[in-house]
């Protein structure tokens, strides 16, 4: 029997598992909001094949999960609500209402708290991942903010809005928005240096990632990249960031050390957001226009894969 069709075999157990009695599948597993299908598409990243798809409204979007990795939370901008679903099974545990069209869901490292853009209300809604309810309803300066994400201590949420030209930054435990950093056209993506000490932010009119010291809030460098950059990711090691370029259907490679692309990754049609496994050797990249995900291999910065899932998918979540 070869490689191939063990993997497929194992792939099948494992739906089967899953769909006759709620078992929880072996880590790490990719969790992919289809905003058009209205599920969730969930890939055994060690078979990179889809075992199951969860119902989660009509238009999910972001996606977080708790600490224990039990709990989803998922942005329904049909519904402006966010989805609290068992992780195991897709059932609904409660529904969160929130303003009009919810987009990006992040949850902080130390798992108390889960964050939420909500586009029309020019807001984050904070919540309690243990519980459900809502903290705070906190206004932020950018127009139809899009994600709103933790820094690594916790400390800070940064938000990126369609429009405006920086992003804005929360303090959680005063659960106000302090400050601005000025970053270029249309700000999208964002991720952290492991340590904190670096953001970078894709803006994705002027084609560039912006790289944003948190100590002093200032952009350091801008960095060229593809066109219509979009969603970003970073490596555990802090060594490269991945950035992806929606209208060129690529992702690229950013050497964190000297900030310049050391690499170009054709990949699906409308690439946006991406995810890494817990190692980082594996990343996994949404393509809404070919409902999609394509993995690529970061040491060798090659395409591996490429895996049919639902209709427009949003990002992707590994845990």
């Amino acid at each position: 029997m070869n490689r191939s069709t063990l993997h497929l075999l194992r792939a099948a157990a494992l739906a089967c598992a899953a769909l006759a009695g709620g078992t929880v599948l072996a880590a790490p597993l990719a969790y992919v909001p289809n905003e058009k299908s209205g599920t969730i598409s969930v890939i055994d990243t060690a078979t990179d094949a889809v075992v199951r798809a969860i119902p989660a409204g009509a238009r999910p979007r972001g996606i977080a999960l708790d600490a224990s990795g039990r709990t989803l939370f998922v942005a329904d901008a049909a519904s402006s609500s966010l989805l609290v679903l068992d992780a195991a099974t897709g059932r609904a545990r409660a529904s969160v209402a929130l303003g009009k069209s919810p987009e990006g869901v992040y949850a902080s490292a130390d798992g108390r708290y889960v964050a939420v853009a909500v586009e029309e209300g020019n807001s984050v809604t904070l919540v309690d991942a243990a519980t459900s309810a809502v903290l705070a309803e906190i206004k932020v300066a950018g127009r139809n903010p899009e994600h709103a994400v933790f820094s690594p201590d916790g400390r800070w949420l940064l938000v990126s809005a369609e429009e405006a030209e920086q992003v804005d930054v929360i303090d959680v435990a005063r659960r106000i928005q302090v400050g601005s950093i000025a970053v270029g056209l249309r700000p999208r993506g964002i991720g952290f240096s492991p340590d904190g000490r670096r953001a970078y932010i894709a803006c994705e009119l002027v084609n560039t990632v912006h790289v944003i010291d948190m100590a002093t809030r200032t952009s350091v460098a801008a960095i060229p990249v593809g066109k219509n950059a979009n969603g970003i990711a970073v490596h555990p090691n802090g060594a490269q960031v991945y950035v992806s370029n929606g209208a060129d259907g690529s992702v690229m490679f950013i050497d964190a050390a000297r900030n310049v692309v050391s690499a170009t990754v054709a990949v699906g049609k409308r690439p946006w957001n991406m995810a890494l496994t817990p190692d980082g050797a594996k990343l996994y990249v949404a393509n809404g226009r070919s409902h999609s995900v394509s993995v690529i291999d970061t040491a060798s910065a090659t395409r591996t894969a490429d895996i049919a899932v639902g209709q427009l998918p949003w990002g992707v979540l590994i845990r």
